[in-house]
């Protein structure tokens, strides 16, 4: 029997891998002979890094960067250094939780941009980058100057920082970017469907929660309006209306602009990332969860991206969470063919997320689950 894993992590409790490796000791206390491959899990959001990092044997690399407000943070990323890949999330530069000041015609992107040229010079030319989570509204512009792209006003200036720098900007030059831009591939984890302008874009659906109040949406709006009609006149390209060009306050504008980027469902980037589908071509079983099994995990979250690429190949699909709702159910329509909370008897909520409780109770579910096949 071939078993393969892949289970999301159990927030405040379990790693992905964590999580995984109990399943597998239960899997291998049932079925000694089995053969089971655990692979980490996520769907491009927070926790991405660190999945990959501890389930591809990457690497913590630490910087400090410039946050949206223009001060100092420290964050990192991820290295792959046989794939020369670099797993950056650009919360951990940019993110709505790093400040308690909401500033969208200000805040800046431009650590992330700084994170990007670090990984470069550390020899990184594929990424893959989370794009949620954002506490801005500046076009990706900020990413984009930390990169040597420069945005100008009408008098040769430079057009400045955050959403107010947009409708500033009247010309572009490229010609000082980091040259190796030009050997780097960018895919970017986008769950959003988002135009860059218009009702339902970046500035109206988002921008809210980033500090943009009604007397200023339309401008901000307009404003980056403007800034992609400059980028089409000088970069000859335009994705303005492309789906997801709206994420993360524009900048998943810039990553189609200017570098070239592609635009993907975090869960099916991630499953490529990990090579799930390559063990899952001759998988008997495969397991997946994550904390809570409810009606939102069968919208498409980690689990269900999981179930779908195993039964594309006709195998059984099991489920385990820390909790699950009546309305989990829906999960077996979406491919899980049955699902497990793990905890195993009255207990409090913060014995129950007690790693050393929750690995015990995942192994031991795992293994008389196991016992069953």
């Amino acid at each position: 029997m071939k078993v393969v894993v892949a289970i999301d992590s159990l927030k405040g409790s379990l790693t992905s891998m964590e999580a995984g490796m109990a399943i597998k000791d239960g899997i291998l206390a049932a079925k000694p002979d089995a053969e089971v491959i655990v692979k980490p899990l996520a769907d491009g959001g927070e926790g991405t890094t660190d999945a990959l990092i501890e389930g591809l044997n990457g690497e913590r690399i630490d910087v400090t960067v410039t946050d949206p407000l223009g001060d100092p943070v420290s964050c990192y990323y991820g290295y792959l250094k046989e794939t020369n890949t670099a797993i950056i999330e650009m919360a951990s530069a940019a993110g709505i939780t790093l400040t308690n000041k909401k500033d969208p015609l200000h805040a800046t992107t431009y650590g992330v941009g700084e994170m990007i040229n670090d990984a470069i010079k550390k020899g990184c030319r594929n990424f893959i980058i989370g794009i949620g989570g954002s506490a801005t509204n500046d076009g990706g512009i900020g990413m984009l100057k930390a990169l040597g792209f420069e945005f100008l006003d009408e008098n040769g200036n430079d057009a400045g920082e955050g959403g107010q720098a947009l409708g500033k900007v009247k010309c572009i030059h490229t010609q000082n970017k980091n040259p190796l831009l030009d050997e780097c591939h960018f895919q970017v984890a986008c769950d959003v469907t988002n135009p860059l302008c218009g009702q339902n874009g970046a500035t109206y659906i988002y921008g809210p929660q980033k500090g943009v109040t009604d007397d200023i949406k339309e401008h901000l709006d307009q404003a980056m309006a403007q800034y992609a009609e400059v980028t089409a006149k000088y970069l000859e390209c335009d994705y303005s209306d492309t789906e997801g060009a709206g994420a993360a306050g524009g900048l998943g504008f810039a990553l189609l602009s200017y570098l070239n980027a592609s635009l993907t469902p975090g869960i099916d980037l991630i499953l490529n990332a990990v090579e799930l589908e390559k063990e899952l071509k001759n998988a008997d079983v495969a397991v997946t969860g994550e904390g809570r099994l409810d009606h939102q995990t069968a919208m498409g979250k980690a689990p269900v991206g999981v179930a779908k690429l195993a039964k594309k190949y006709s195998a059984k699909v099991i489920a385990f969470a820390g909790s699950v709702t009546p309305e989990a159910t829906a999960c077996n329509q979406a491919g899980i063919d049955a699902f497990f909370p793990i905890v195993r008897g009255i207990t409090t909520l913060e014995e129950a997320m007690n790693p050393e409780c929750a690995k015990t109770n995942m192994r031991a579910t795992a293994e008389q689950v196991f016992r069953l096949l």
